[in-house]
């Protein structure tokens, strides 16, 4: 293994990428090895904040980036500290139960069977679709944030199915979340984040958008610079821990690393856990072919956080491909075709 923490070095194939145009939209790329940077490179590209056009952006290792649907991941992570101090529900206790207002609601036996845990896993079973653009009324996190009321909106959705059976991707279950952490913390969002997640990591600057109603979004509201999510990957990897201190109760990580339910986004094998993507990916050395178990945050427009435990490597990603079908590309050909190969290579 070289200085660098890869058995081949990635330079010249993520120079031959970026040359050939395959990772068109990246912004910053960040990569971590054994607790260090290994790799990192930033480009100028035009960009935007949840939907808002920003021109020309010059990124560099400071630059807060929209993280999109990464930030339901670190929601999980908030929900877990926040259940060790004892100030939200367990895992197993009714949602309809948290919002006392709705009464109205709580009085369906079908919608009382719903629970923290199925939230988290996303197997709510309600009507959700998100689809649709995230520039469409069509598409249901639109239409939540439009709504006079989101969280009735969202408990209001009709049943489907047996809840836990199935996944749906749902934007809703997060904003419940993190509704009930505000609830049980009496901090907004991004006070308790900053306080017990960001501020330990030595994380000092994220922007926290907020919805027409004035709370931050919990499904998709975050902007941070890939430096920082890359920190939140390695807290991870360090089983919680960020010097010498708890951060995110190992307990809690070890639970929401389980697959809970199989996803269908195009990407064979992906399980989901406590917000969190699980997969398992097929890894070719000169000792045969073998699973390799990692893990996943994945956000609109390319923005990704990978991490592989047996590799103590990170990779966060980027990209400002919102709402195109293509918006996979740059990190799957960084991942599969830059990184992993660097890893594995003899």
């Amino acid at each position: 293994m070289g200085e660098t923490g890869f058995k081949s070095d990635p330079v010249k194939r993520f120079d031959d990428f970026e040359k050939s145009g395959r990772l068109a939209g990246l912004h910053g790329v960040v990569a971590l090895r054994g607790g260090r940077i290994v790799f990192e490179r930033y480009f100028d590209g035009n960009d935007m904040t949840w939907g808002r056009p920003l021109g020309n952006v010059r990124f560099g290792p400071d630059t807060l980036h929209d993280i999109r649907s990464v930030t339901k991941s670190i929601v999980g992570l908030l929900y877990g500290i926040a259940l060790e101090e004892g100030r939200v529900p367990a895992l197993d206790e009714p949602i309809i139960e948290q919002f006392p207002e709705y009464s109205d609601l709580a009085s369906d036996p079908q919608r009382r069977r719903l629970t923290i845990r199925h939230a988290l896993t996303m197997t709510l079973a309600m009507e959700w679709n998100e689809n649709a653009p995230y520039t469409d009324a069509a598409n249901s996190e639109i239409a939540m944030e439009q709504a006079q009321d989101r969280y009735r909106f969202i408990l209001d959705r009709p049943i489907l199915a047996e809840p836990g059976r199935g996944w749906i991707y749902s934007g809703g279950a997060v904003a419940l979340l993190g509704k009930i952490i505000e609830q049980g913390t009496d901090q907004s969002l991004p006070e308790f984040a900053s306080e017990k997640l960001f501020s330990p990591l030595g994380i000092d600057t994220i922007e926290w958008i907020r919805g027409q109603d004035g709370k931050a979004s919990a499904a998709s509201g975050l902007r941070m610079a890939p430096r920082s999510l890359a920190r939140i990957g390695q807290m991870i990897l360090d089983g919680g821990r960020s010097d010498g201190r708890s951060v995110v109760p190992k307990s809690w990580l070890d639970q929401s690393f389980q697959p809970a339910a199989m996803v269908d986004i195009g990407w064979p094998g992906m399980h989901y856990g406590y917000l969190w993507y699980v997969g398992e990916e097929a890894i070719t050395d000169r000792t045969g072919t073998y699973g390799e178990r990692f893990i996943a945050a994945i956000g609109n427009g390319g923005q990704r956080l990978f991490v592989f435990p047996r590799f103590d490597f990170v990779l966060a990603i980027a990209t400002g491909n919102y709402d195109s079908p293509d918006q996979w590309r740059a990190p799957a050909a960084l991942l599969y075709e830059v990184f992993l190969p660097s890893l594995t290579a003899t």
